[in-house]
């Protein structure tokens, strides 16, 4: 038999773009990773009532005020979703530089955070507690940045008015991003509770 008698099926095909698509696979290997970090924590959580006492060192204020800087940024995002869907490539590009702006913003809080703890004598030696702290906020600020980087490249692009659709997929990405924040803030800030 020869190669082109053999008959190749057809893909089906979807009303899913395979980029969108992508988006959510990846999204969901990024949830595994930190659904299994939380599920961890929250076991050794309930096996050590101290951690309520290494947790009160934590600077709940700053968690707070990065909260509502995560949320802002959420919202910038989305209004830079709407402008490229409204045609305005240039509204849209300013928007995603103000979600830029603000996510950095983000990235100096958190900074300043670990430095407090860092002079304080608290490192992700000190607990078991400070280790999860770390570890959490460290891999999610590192995401941060990820999303910050995608976001100015995808900005570029949109200036030029191509691959509009990233800014999706940016978009996914980044609210993936104040989700995650959203069960850490508690679990981490509030866990003296």
């Amino acid at each position: 038999m020869s190669v082109a008698a053999v008959a190749i099926p057809e893909r089906e095909k979807t009303s899913l773009p395979s980029g969108r698509l992508g988006m959510w696979w990846f999204l969901a290997g990024e949830l595994v990773i930190f659904g299994g970090l939380i599920a961890c924590y929250v076991l050794y959580r309930l096996k050590h009532a101290d951690w309520a006492e290494h947790a009160a060192h934590v600077l709940w204020q700053a968690g707070a005020v990065n909260t509502i800087v995560l949320l802002t940024s959420s919202l910038t995002i989305v209004l830079a979703f709407r402008s490229v869907d409204e045609g305005n490539y240039k509204k849209a590009a300013n928007q995603m530089a103000l979600t830029i702006a603000i996510g950095f913003l983000f990235v100096v809080i958190k900074t300043f955070e670990y430095t407090h703890e860092i002079q304080a004598g608290i490192t992700p030696k000190t607990n078991l507690f400070w280790s999860f702290y770390f570890l959490m906020t460290g891999l999610h600020a590192l995401h941060v940045v990820a999303g910050l980087v995608a976001i100015a490249v995808v900005m570029i692009g949109v200036r030029k008015g191509q691959n509009l659709q990233r800014v999706e997929y940016v978009g996914l990405y980044w609210h993936l991003v104040d989700v995650i924040w959203i069960f850490l803030f508690p679990l981490l800030y509030i866990a003296s509770g």
